[in-house]
């Protein structure tokens, strides 16, 4: 029984003066200021250290399954970024590439393929089918994208990106884009350059080595 309640009974006090009695001492007890609590919804929000880069701040439907995915997933790489064709004299270099993306992957290497049918119409084919092929004909295990146009006004995002940055736009299919680490350098290799030549190998090694 509370102080108040055995007062009101001790000095019989009417109910009607008892609630009045209680009212006003509630809301002068809700009037206190209340102590200060320390939560943890004070503490500062950590900043994001790895925030995704403008160039490749965008999503792209995968090759395999036309699933969106975010090219921020490879902020702090190296990314090597190849536009591809199923049936081009080139078409041997999926071979070289995915023998660099095994021999660097685990030093921060990543290989983005993004098909197109730009260039002599040599990828005609459905992205089942692209990817059909790159799986059972080279193995093929770094990320690969769905088909899109690569040069031109047309030209995906990141391509057209690229090519703004470097002056350079795709001549020919298996065109290659060196990103460094910091998301924001940018090298350009023709198609002749091939993926285990000393130049493009040597330019990969240099980029592996930066600090972000």
């Amino acid at each position: 029984m509370s102080a108040l309640t055995a007062v009101a009974t001790q000095r019989k006090m009417p109910k009607a003066l008892y609630y009045k009695l209680f009212a006003f001492v509630m809301a002068g007890l809700l009037a206190l200021p209340l102590p200060a609590v320390a939560t943890e919804s004070a503490k500062p929000t950590p900043t994001n250290d790895t925030a995704c880069p403008k160039l490749l701040n965008e999503t792209f439907p995968r090759l395999q399954d036309e699933q969106p995915q975010s090219l921020c997933q490879y902020s702090g790489k190296v990314v090597l970024v190849v536009n591809t064709a199923s049936y081009c004299g080139f078409t041997r270099q999926y071979d070289g590439l995915e023998q660099i993306y095994q021999r660097f992957k685990d030093r921060g290497l990543v290989i983005l393929g993004f098909p197109s049918n730009d260039f002599g119409q040599q990828e005609p084919e459905s992205n089942k089918k692209i990817a059909d092929f790159c799986r059972n004909t080279y193995s093929i295990k770094f990320p690969m994208f769905a088909k899109s146009t690569v040069r031109g006004p047309n030209a995906n995002p990141l391509f057209r990106a690229l090519a703004k940055q470097t002056g350079e736009e795709p001549g020919w299919n298996f065109h290659k884009y060196l990103i460094g680490r910091d998301g924001r350098s940018v090298q350009s290799f023709g198609s002749q350059i091939t993926p285990l030549s000393l130049t493009m190998t040597n330019a990969i090694e240099e980029q592996l080595r930066a600090r972000q």
